[in-house]
């Protein structure tokens, strides 16, 4: 069971080996790797295995939490999930996909996020 921000599953769908830093990146290509082989997930409103190597972090504690705390209570509600429920990663992301992208609500949810361009301009890997 790996523990995952929701607001990840949009993240990981445009991701393309840009980050924070060098360690983060490393950290997300690992990551969305070891998610696509099957894993499980438990949705979390807090610092999961890809913050952990996120320079935001400091001390356990997101420099942006409040802003991605938001994006994460966005995702819930829009995929119908509550937090600290587990399912396949796969299950995961196809609803990330069906009530989030396909529905262009992935910019009302965090349409002003630095690495909104990146997103704008590609596919999602999950269609």
């Amino acid at each position: 069971m790996i523990r995952l921000r929701p607001h990840h599953g949009m993240c990981l769908a445009y991701f393309e080996g840009k980050g924070y830093s060098d360690g983060f990146t490393e950290n997300m290509q690992h990551m969305l790797e070891l998610l696509e082989k099957g894993a499980d997930v438990e949705m979390t409103v807090s610092g999961d295995e890809i913050c952990k190597a996120c320079p935001n972090l400091k001390h356990g504690v997101c420099l942006s939490a409040d802003l991605v705390e938001h994006y994460d209570r966005k995702v819930l509600e829009y995929c119908g999930l509550k937090e600290r429920e587990n399912l396949s990663f796969r299950d995961f992301v196809d609803n990330v996909q069906k009530n989030i992208i396909e529905t262009g609500k992935r910019v009302e949810i965090c349409g002003g996020c630095q690495w909104n361009e990146i997103c704008s301009r590609k596919e999602s890997r999950w269609k």
